[in-house]
């Protein structure tokens, strides 16, 4: 299996104002493209995009010709030809065979992901939220996610990130699941990759405490009721106790 990559990594320096001076801060804009293909018809696979600050701006579904933007909103302030991505797919296809032929048909050795698995917000039972599957520093960048609530597959609402890149050439990516927590519910995300035998899995489970069972709320009850009628007996002593020290006070001295 052989693998090209290639980016353009301009610096843009934006002014931000602080105090008496402006800041200088470096933001990188990165074009990530790359073409792999393993031995065999139909092996091959490819992507395009960009990033900025390694947030996707926008990837090419080259089947399609179309860009489609992470965000429906960034379209609006800026347009990209999907043709330019595929030419460039083309010049990367002849590259990858002319290296494939220098290196003799050697090939990298397989980096297996790191997995990751956890909730976007604080988990409250009952409320919406969302599950983030995370697998990351791995390569080629070919790995498939899938989602399982108690032992079924699911699939609905299930929303997977492109390819991202990083700067040690390795690659990561995210799944995405939206589900409503639910007492007892276990969920598990499980990545496959070329690099690991099996799959690679992490579980999870919200982290709500239990509510109390019948038998301690009556315990509870019983103990709340039990100090309630001890109060009630201590005041009532020491009122008793003050109205016969008043009288005793009231009696008149002997003559």
């Amino acid at each position: 299996m052989a693998v090209l990559s290639g980016a353009a990594v301009p610096l843009l320096l934006l002014g931000v104002l602080g105090g008496v001076g402006a800041v200088l801060k470096p933001h990188v804009l990165l074009q990530a493209e790359s073409y792999q293909r393993s031995e065999g018809p139909d092996k091959a696979w490819a992507q395009f995009g960009f990033h900025f600050d390694a947030d996707e701006l926008f990837h090419v579904e080259l089947d399609a010709a179309q860009t489609v933007w992470r965000l429906p909103e960034f379209g609006r302030f800026a347009s990209f030809e999907a043709q330019g991505a595929l030419q460039n797919m083309a010049v990367g296809k002849q590259n990858l065979e002319v290296m494939i032929g220098n290196s003799n048909r050697s090939q990298q050795d397989f980096v297996t992901p790191e997995l990751a698995l956890f909730p976007a917000e604080a988990v409250s039972l009952e409320e919406p939220n969302v599950l983030i599957c995370y697998a990351d520093k791995f390569w080629p960048p070919v790995a498939t996610m899938e989602w399982r609530r108690n032992g079924a597959v699911v699939s609905e609402g299930v929303y997977d990130s492109v390819y991202y890149g990083r700067p040690d050439l390795l690659f990561r990516k995210f799944s995405y699941l939206p589900f409503v927590p639910q007492r007892g519910d276990v969920y598990s995300c499980a990545v496959r990759h070329w690099g690991a035998e099996g799959p690679i899995q992490r579980m999870w489970e919200p982290e709500v405490p239990e509510p109390p069972s019948e038998s301690s709320a009556t315990l509870w009850c019983a103990v709340g009721l039990a100090v309630g009628i001890a109060g009630i007996a201590a005041g009532t002593a020491l009122i008793l106790r003050a109205v016969r020290r008043n009288a005793a006070n009231r009696q008149p001295g002997l003559l």
